[in-house]
């Protein structure tokens, strides 16, 4: 039997390597005394992080399609499908494909597969048996966990009905997950570890039949996202076939868990993925009923998250501003004493607008400078409240002579804006609200469990990032008791499996025996030079990907908008003089509307849109050097970078 296995990839290199490496490492024999043979196509959605040439460098067996934008996910899908269904054997680009025919049995089953997924060494023939024995199956997923080892619902799922979707979209469902109504949408009536008959099957996993293809055809590009599989699953059954959930094997997927649903950005998303479906599958009062409940739980779930994150937002920013508003008031009515003037000596506008304004002022300078970014920086707040009052005094020192009120009660006030915001954050960290610690929490254990061998190669890549060694423990005690009590005394906050020495159902079983310990989790494949977890990514050249990038903190983020927006408003100001010496004169105003609007930047980043890039910097060199440009930007970001690149490449825009 053949089975070919598409995956869709788009900037997870590291994470794609562990999926192809886990197929790659599967077990080939299949229950009949037969071999499973593999027929493997990674679809690459523009990638920058160097997936395309991982795969052909490390896996030359795996046929690529590399596109130049990103198609999405049904398209990709579909493009590979159809380079099976015309038995070719390299699509090397979207645009030139090669039409040579690969000579193999066709396929008699394709999985589709994400790319931050391991599968079990069973998992391909114990999917092929089954669908051998069970002619009915047209369709068949298994059982998913997280990186921590949790069951994600989303393995199994059923039609999504109006009343299962206005229960699932509106948070009901999470009060009677068991009920085989009100939790229709994840079937959760359905035990998790017993094979069953379902409606839906995850893209994440999805198997079926070459015939079934042949049959009902790809996936609906009509759908952006969410919808696909849904849609793709229930023609499988409308095509007479069965969908199955089979969990006697299972599959990691690290992104399950770090999906925001409670974003609106998901919300509106599965909403428009339902509002294609039920204009396809519905009709009538039916169709009705169902956009009247999609609009209901929309808005219920848009107000809920509204009030959380203004709430979140506003709650400390409010805080600030009445403690030092107040002080403010006290102090005026204290240097109204010691003056020996009137207690309304200030008209009431000093009182109303001009104090309200100065705080404002000295508050949005701490913005600016990362005051109000967790985790907290007290540095931060000091620095941008020092700019402030440099900026009241000089614009103090502009005013006409009967609108300065009091430079002295000016001083005074903003140094009691600073030591007030000082001692909220002392009160919130004393509290122990999340991100205003004033204390660097000392890093826990990193605990290697595997063989000595491997342990070590291990340690000596956490060594090679600088980690201390004695926050390393190696050991090669499996026992879930031992290992707990390990965590315990060691104060361990993550612990590293070693793929190599401990197949992946064993791992998984001990995530979930060691959930309630709170440690994160890492696996490090076998022969890899990488180590991957939910939250983050390490690998041989020491950085940690998920805090790699500074570039993606709130204060340079902020910063790198500021630079991008005023660059481009200068630009557009002084166009008269700038644009003539432009060599490629056309593209001059469009780039800088589109920075303006915050369409792209100036400079752009792995996954951001820009005019440059930092492999401009030196245009010549190879692909590995940029790719290292483009890490070294990410992680070590300083404005003035962008602005050199900006300045050698002026002309170009």
């Amino acid at each position: 039997m053949t089975l070919s296995i598409v995956i869709v990839n788009y900037n997870v290199k590291y994470f794609l390597k562990q999926c192809l490496a886990s197929v790659f490492g599967s077990d080939r024999k299949l229950g009949d005394g037969s071999e499973l043979e593999l027929d493997v196509w990674v679809v690459d959605n523009d990638s920058v992080d160097g997936s395309v040439e991982m795969v052909q460098h490390d896996f030359p067996q795996v046929h690529i399609i590399a596109n130049k934008d990103n198609v999405g996910f049904a398209r990709a899908n579909n493009q590979a499908i159809d380079c099976l269904s015309a038995s070719r054997s390299g699509c090397l680009s979207a645009d030139t494909t090669d039409t040579q025919t690969t000579g193999k049995p066709s396929n008699q089953a394709i999985l589709l597969l994400n790319p931050d997924t391991i599968v079990e060494k069973d998992t391909l023939v114990r999917c092929a048996d089954f669908m051998a024995a069970h002619p009915d199956c047209g369709g068949l997923c298994v059982k998913m966990v997280d990186g921590h080892g949790r069951f994600l619902k989303e393995s199994k799922r059923g039609f999504p009905t109006p009343q299962a979707s206005f229960y699932k979209i509106s948070g009901l469902i999470h009060l009677f997950p068991h009920s085989r109504r009100v939790a229709a949408y994840y079937m959760g009536h359905l035990p998790d570890d017993e094979v069953n008959e379902i409606e839906i099957m995850p893209g994440a996993f999805l198997m079926f039949r070459r015939e079934v293809y042949e049959q009902i055809g790809g996936l609906d590009e009509s759908y952006f996202m969410y919808g696909e599989d849904i849609d793709f699953s229930w023609r499988i059954r409308l095509a007479g076939w069965k969908n199955y959930y089979l969990p006697e094997t299972r599959i990691v997927h690290y992104k399950g868990e770090s999906t925001k649903k409670g974003s609106m950005n998901y919300v509106y998303t599965f909403y428009n993925a339902m509002s294609i479906f039920v204009k396809r599958y519905f009709s009538g009062s039916g169709a009705k009923l169902f956009t009247a409940l999609l609009h209901l739980a929309i808005w219920l779930r848009a107000a809920a998250a509204w009030l959380r994150r203004i709430t979140a937002r506003v709650a400390v920013p409010l805080l600030d501003f009445g403690v030092a508003f107040g002080g403010w008031i006290l102090l005026k009515h204290l240097w109204e004493m010691y003056k020996g003037v009137g207690a309304d000596y200030y008209p009431p506008e000093y009182t109303l607008m001009v104090i309200p304004l100065y705080v404002l002022i000295l508050m949005c300078s701490s913005w600016l400078a990362g005051g109000y970014d967790r985790p907290i920086r007290l540095w931060r707040i000091v620095r941008g409240m020092g700019i402030g009052l440099l900026l009241l005094l000089a614009f103090y020192s502009l005013l006409d002579e009967s609108q300065r009120y009091s430079r002295m009660l000016l001083l005074l006030g903003s140094l009691w804006t600073l030591t007030s915001t000082l001692l909220t954050r002392l009160v919130l960290s004393l509290c122990n609200a999340k991100g205003y610690a004033l204390r660097a929490r000392t890093r826990g254990a990193t605990i290697v469990v595997g063989t000595t061998q491997e342990t070590a190669r291990i340690e000596a890549l956490y060594t090679s990032m600088g980690m201390p060694s004695n926050h390393l423990t190696a050991t090669d005690d499996y026992d879930p008791r031992h290992l707990q009590d390990l965590i315990r005394i060691e104060h361990a906050e993550e612990v590293v499996f070693c793929g190599q020495d401990i197949e992946l159902g064993r791992i998984i079983e001990l995530m979930g025996t060691l959930r309630t310990t709170g440690v994160e989790y890492k696996i490090a494949p076998s022969e890899s030079d990488y180590i991957i977890g939910s939250e983050s990514i390490i690998s041989h050249d020491g950085l940690c990907i998920a805090d790699l990038d500074t570039i993606s903190t709130d204060t340079n983020r902020r910063i790198k908008r500021t630079f991008d927006f005023g660059v481009s408003l200068l630009a557009l100001l002084l166009s008269p003089i700038l644009f003539w010496p432009q060599r490629r004169k056309k593209n001059y105003f469009s780039h800088c509307l589109s920075v303006l609007v915050g369409r792209q930047s100036w400079v752009g980043y792995a996954g951001h849109r820009g005019v440059f890039s930092p492999s401009d910097l030196l245009p010549s060199a190879s692909a590995d050097l940029h790719e290292r440009l483009m890490l070294r930007y990410m992680r070590h970001y300083r404005i003035g970078t962008d602005f050199t690149i900006l300045i050698r490449n002026w002309n170009n825009l």
